[in-house]
């Protein structure tokens, strides 16, 4: 590839791997700058610790796109494995199915509570919040009270860190939307099924496909394809500087001091992180933009089991206020080739928060031994089967949607797209968009598909939360996965 030539993609996730893989399978010059030293995936990385693995989360491979379907087959074929899905919501000590079936959750909370349960909904019935602007005011009208408290208030305040009652009651309706006590106990009578593809709710599947070493072991084959096709992916490059003059981007420097020069460049860095890269800077109204756009942070404490099996779950929500771990992933129900010794387990506790704030900055040995007591206080483990651990930090995990968000995020496109028409952004972080990895791989695909034409055929922006393509812009400044937002002043 000749100085200058070809495209530079700037970060090694699924959007900027698959991108990439897409330029090299049409003998297009690629480079691809990962900030981490070692491992690629972003978000879907996983990582190695003494023999066993374990996600940044837990990543299911479905998606509503049959392209992103094949192309996974493609890249993996048969070490992709086939798997139930069992995640359950775990309070006061007892598993509840999840998604909530009424009968399950009356019996497990007993005749006394169920009787307050079934009150407090008839009087939300009765006597509804009249001025709903919050998602408490939204989940206790479809709920009642007690059952906003018991299954909604503790996780969705873990995950996001703010309250349920300055959370935009129009989140809840489009998140839960049309879910209702009613349609729960319809859905629990009457299941529907339905073998389109297309028709199912990507959040109640019941089977999925997984790599058999975790997401990582599919973008650590497509990096290696990259190289093996003529492309390169070059580890340890964090992106410090970008340069570039009013009509065209001109050239990434990295940490180690290398400028990469380029026709072509895709970024899937955070925007925020971006702009501030700029030089010449970008001018000050883009600036202030980007600045005020904001990110929730995201560890795993990964807990090694003396004990061969735990509990059947994939992953379980803990709805526990007395804990602050807020999903729990059981690594071996994924794949037993996560746990190298079939006598151990491993779990992955999440904790959601912010950069610099109590819990992020703790000390790795601080929050392993916070993990073992509130698995212990949990009753899932007995401390002392807790025989090792491990700890990931990942920044900028989950870009927020607060209530100046789409304005923020539109005054930096419209200066992207009109000062540097020769970069595309891609991927969550790029886009400031929540989405997940088959949304992110269809935005790299598009904008690989852009310079392979030499010209714009396609919006990466107008990519659905199903990875489908939408030629109209009805649903182009929601295509990602919705988020909570604060409710306006």
């Amino acid at each position: 590839m000749q100085h200058g030539e070809g495209t530079v993609v700037i970060g090694a996730g699924p959007a900027g791997l698959t991108a990439a893989y897409e330029l090299v399978k049409h003998a297009h010059p690629v480079r691809v700058l990962e900030k981490s030293p070692t491992t690629v995936g972003g978000i879907s990385q996983t990582v190695a610790y003494k023999g066993f693995r374990f996600d940044i989360g837990g990543h299911r491979f479905f998606s509503k796109s049959q392209e992103i379907e094949d192309l996974w087959t493609e890249i993996l074929g048969p070490k992709m494995l086939v798997r139930g899905r069992l995640s359950r919501i775990f309070y006061n000590k007892k598993f509840f199915d999840y998604p909530i079936k009424p009968f399950d959750t009356f019996k497990k909370l007993g005749p006394v509570y169920t009787t307050l349960c079934v009150l407090s909904y008839v009087k939300a019935r009765a006597f509804p919040r009249q001025k709903v602007r919050s998602f408490e005011d939204w989940v206790v009208n479809a709920f009642g009270e007690r059952l906003y408290q018991t299954f909604f208030k503790t996780y969705t305040e873990k995950v996001w860190g703010m309250p349920c009652t300055e959370m935009s009651a129009d989140w809840a309706a489009q998140r839960i939307k049309g879910l209702s006590m009613s349609t729960l106990i319809r859905n629990t009578l009457f299941p529907q099924k339905s073998k389109d593809r297309k028709a199912i709710i990507k959040t109640l599947i019941d089977e999925f496909r997984y790599p058999a070493y975790g997401p990582g072991q599919m973008w650590e084959r497509v990096a290696e394809l990259v190289d093996q096709k003529g492309g390169a992916v070059l580890m340890g490059q964090g992106a410090t500087t970008l340069a570039w003059e009013p009509g065209r981007m001109l050239a990434v420097v990295t940490e180690q001091g290398e400028r990469h020069a380029a026709s072509h460049f895709i970024a899937t860095m955070p925007m925020r992180s971006l702009v501030r890269a700029l030089d010449p800077p970008a001018p000050p109204e883009v600036l202030k933009a980007a600045l005020a756009l904001e990110y929730r942070d995201f560890l795993t404490v990964a807990l090694v089991v003396r004990r061969k099996t735990l509990f059947p779950d994939n992953w379980i929500y803990i709805h526990d206020p007395q804990v602050q771990v807020g999903r729990i992933q059981n690594f071996k129900n994924w794949s037993e080739h996560m746990v190298p010794d079939p006598e151990l387990s491993c779990l992955g506790l999440e904790y959601f928060c912010f950069e610099g704030d109590g819990l992020w900055s703790m000390s790795d040995s601080e929050l392993i031994a916070l993990g073992t007591r509130e698995v212990a206080s949990l009753g899932l483990v007995d401390a002392a089967e807790v025989i090792d651990g491990a700890v990931v930090r990942v920044p900028k995990a989950y870009p927020v949607y607060n209530d100046s968000y789409k304005t923020n995020v539109n005054i930096v496109r419209a200066f992207l797209e009109e000062a540097l028409p020769n970069l595309q952004l891609a991927g969550r972080n790029g886009m400031h968009r929540y989405n997940n990895q088959d949304h992110a791989m269809m935005t790299g695909l598009l904008a690989a598909r852009n310079i392979l034409a030499g010209q714009t055929r396609y919006d990466p922006w107008r990519v659905n939360n199903d990875a489908e393509y939408l030629e109209e812009d009805k649903d182009s400044d929601t295509g990602g996965r919705l988020v909570p937002q604060r409710i306006p002043g």
